[in-house]
């Protein structure tokens, strides 16, 4: 009999398992509150970061917090108000920031993003979305060799999973990527990576393909779940009730009450991140380039260049905060002195972030419901390996990897 199959969430990670169960022969259903691709997977630098997975929470992360928050020109803001909602999920958080921690949370990513391009391309092979998905160097560009040798460490896990940089130092940088600023004196090139020029539009298309493809996509919102004798039958929304045979959850930071809903209290907050779009730019980067200076990438996009990153903590309610936005802004001009532009576009967007850094991946206990989201940086560039990895585990297909790293019952107690 096929498995009726409703996925809620129509994010890069929830439409590209929508593609992949339905490759297989499930019955799927896609629901979302709003259009596929306007969350999240909107508002990302685009970058396939194959190379990115490294976690924030690297050994002396504690030590230096407090001055980063304080130093107009670091990239990290929080909401002074919302400390207390923060603190408890902020202690968690900072408990892996050791080395141990950190090297298991980076052999943990690895298997997500690491193959990224591939997978991407395995997802469009022969459709209409295969056109946004572009190859490119990925580029890390620092104030000169003794910033990036500040690095080492992360460098060092990027290249223990089998990432090495090309380094380009003095005037090599600009031959490179001759728009970049004489302040910047060396880059570290990541080969064999890539981008999309449009994550939106890119969304938009996968769904396109679902549809074609026999997916049925449903305007609305869940608010919980039917669970008879412990194992889901349906999906309750603001609408009624939609029968299934196993339900997939995967909308990212808004995951949490849903999950309250099966008896798990997930420890992730909002990871608010904000991007500036330069219309029409010119004089930006040839490929994605991470500004070390300002933790931002530039990517040339369909649109213009965006540039994406900040870190703030504020939670969900609060409206966009104006100085992550004027920093992001400085730091553009900086890196990128001779930049022309017909006009701008901001945004903020909510990312998800586990206390440990590591995507909910597999079935609550025995509920029939699977988990797919806290991908904290990595949504985009991990999205369709998620997808596959729930689609093989939904279908009875064997995967090559544990993936007990990544469950939701890590979370459980009792």
């Amino acid at each position: 009999m096929t498995q009726k199959i409703i996925v809620i969430g129509a994010g890069i990670v929830g439409v590209s398992t929508g593609i992949w169960l339905r490759r297989f022969g499930a019955d799927v259903t896609l629901i979302d509150r709003a259009a596929p691709g306007q969350g999240t997977s909107y508002g990302n630098a685009g970058v396939l970061a194959a190379c990115s997975m490294v976690p924030v929470t690297a050994p002396g992360l504690v030590r230096k917090g407090p001055g980063m928050l304080m130093n107009r020109d670091f990239p990290l803001f929080l909401k002074w108000g919302y400390l207390p909602r923060l603190a408890p999920w902020l202690m968690r958080y900072l408990r892996h920031a050791n080395d141990a921690d950190t090297r298991r949370i980076a052999k943990g990513l690895t298997p997500i993003v690491g193959d990224a391009v591939d997978q991407h391309k395995a997802l469009t092979k022969g459709t209409d979305a295969a056109h946004w998905v572009t190859d490119s160097d990925y580029h890390f560009a620092y104030a000169d060799r003794g910033a990036f040798e500040a690095d080492s460490y992360s460098w060092s896990l990027r290249r223990d999973a089998g990432f090495a940089p090309e380094v380009h130092i003095g005037a090599a940088v600009q031959e490179v990527e001759p728009n970049l600023s004489p302040a910047i004196g060396c880059l570290a090139t990541m080969k064999d990576h890539g981008f999309i020029r449009d994550p939106g539009s890119y969304v938009a298309a996968l769904a396109d393909i679902f549809q074609k493809g026999g997916g049925v996509i449903r305007t609305g919102e869940v608010v919980d779940f039917d669970l008879s004798q412990g194992r889901v039958n349906a999906v309750i929304t603001t609408e009624g009730a939609l029968r299934c045979d196993a339900a997939i959850l995967a909308t990212g930071v808004w995951s949490k009450p849903l999950m309250k809903k099966l008896g798990i209290s997930v420890p992730q907050e909002s990871e608010r991140g904000y991007h500036i779009v330069f219309e029409g730019a010119e004089k930006g980067p040839r490929a994605p380039t991470m500004v070390a200076s300002g933790k931002f990438v530039a990517t040339p996009m369909a649109a213009g260049m965006r540039c994406a990153g900040v870190v703030e903590f504020g939670g969900l309610e609060a409206g966009p905060s104006r100085a992550p936005l004027e920093l992001l802004r400085r730091k553009v001009s900086e890196a990128y002195p001779g930049l022309i532009y017909s006009g701008q576009q901001e945004w903020l967007g909510h990312r998800p972030a586990p206390a440990d850094s590591l995507p909910l991946i597999g079935e609550v206990a025995r509920t029939g419901v699977l988990t797919a989201f806290g991908h904290h940086h990595i949504g985009l560039t991990g999205g369709p390996k998620t997808g596959r990895l729930v689609a093989e585990m939904l279908t009875g297909r064997a995967s090559n990897l544990d993936l007990d790293i990544y469950s939701p019952n890590r979370f459980a107690t009792g």
